[in-house]
């Protein structure tokens, strides 16, 4: 009789451990269940971040691209202007020069004439007014040396 109690007190526990054992293993389950719910739910909110900032970074090279793109082509289309700009100014240098060539030899006798008749009047006015700066210098000493002599000696 004590064989049996004990064999049915092992089978009972065996049934209550095998009972605590299986809900045991129920709730890590769920509980891995869950971190592994967690772990997907991150990497796919990870995944939809990276993929957005790509999106922004594709959107922003293509905006990069087009403004690139727009500025080659204008380019391309102002360059003939120019070199045509350019053409046409040195077409219409060529031709003013002997215009201003022209000119330039008309002026210069008259130039000339003009320094001629005006070199003589400069020379007789700095030759009047170089007496007066040597007099107004010599006054301005006079007043220094004068000023100098009224100052206590230190």
């Amino acid at each position: 009789m004590k064989f049996s109690l004990v064999a049915a007190l092992v089978v009972v526990l065996a049934v209550a451990h095998g009972t605590e054992a299986v809900s045991l293993v129920k709730r890590d389950v769920k509980s891995e269940v869950d971190r592994i719910t967690q772990v997907i739910n991150d990497m796919s909110a990870s995944i939809t971040t990276a993929t957005q900032d790509l999106v922004e970074k594709v959107k922003a090279l293509e905006v990069t691209n087009t403004a690139q793109t727009y500025v080659e082509d204008s380019r391309a289309k102002i360059l003939p202007l120019v070199e045509k700009v350019q053409a046409e100014a040195a077409k219409l240098q060529e031709q003013v020069k002997p215009f201003i060539t022209n000119i330039e030899e008309q002026m210069k006798p008259v130039t000339d004439n003009f320094n001629a008749q005006v070199k003589p009047l400069t020379d007789n006015f700095q030759g009047q007014v170089k007496p007066l700066t040597d007099l107004v210098e010599k006054f301005f000493q006079q007043v220094m040396d004068q000023t100098k002599a009224l100052l206590p000696p230190q």
